[in-house]
């Protein structure tokens, strides 16, 4: 739980009262690996954030190939916010790729910190919007650079993730195929 205070902590000040409301609303979840968080078709009913392990945000394109859109590590908010917010059915996989405990949130228990308390709204939305940029900056390079260099780009970015997951869903991150990371990977050694 301090982990989640800290982070929150970061984006705007909280008295003790409303970190023991925070609190008391949180429950944990334990995600296996190759479990889903949230599911394409269904609409998102949680906001977790994560104490330990890493999930994928994931869809199939036209030809049923599946795309690794991002990953999200320790100490980030895992939700699908168009969903979410919407009450839409996602279109995409929020899937666990490594054992995961979560900090779960329920749609009625966010709303409720919502109304609760004061400037919470604003906390949330300085998250979402670091979140939004943190998404832009990590795909924008990876469009017009050559595979290695996007696989470089990835080792910077996600510096604790590559050796924790599998390399099909880096090579679907970067677009390439595990083929050819493995030999971007073994030129690079």
């Amino acid at each position: 739980m301090k982990e989640l205070i800290a982070y929150i902590l970061q984006f705007g000040n909280l008295n003790q009262h409303q970190i023991d409301l925070i609190s008391k609303k949180a429950t944990l979840l334990a995600l296996r690996k190759d479990e889903y968080f949230s599911e394409a078709g269904k609409i998102a009913q949680q906001v977790g954030f994560t104490l330990d392990g890493i999930v994928r945000v994931c869809y199939y394109n036209n030809k049923g190939e599946e795309i690794t859109k991002y990953f999200i590590e320790e100490n980030n908010l895992v939700v699908d916010l168009e969903s979410f917010d919407n009450q839409i059915p996602s279109s995409a996989y929020v899937q666990a790729i490594t054992d995961c405990k979560i900090l779960l949130f329920s749609r009625k228990d966010w709303n409720e910190l919502l109304d609760t308390i004061i400037g919470w709204d604003t906390i949330v939305h300085k998250i979402i919007s670091k979140a939004l940029r943190q998404k832009v900056d990590r795909r924008s390079p990876l469009v017009s650079e050559d595979a290695t260099t996007r696989y470089l780009k990835f080792l910077e970015i996600y510096p604790n993730v590559v050796n924790r997951i599998p390399l099909s869903y880096i090579a679907s991150y970067l677009g390439i195929t595990q083929s050819s990371l493995s030999r971007i990977r073994k030129n690079i050694s």
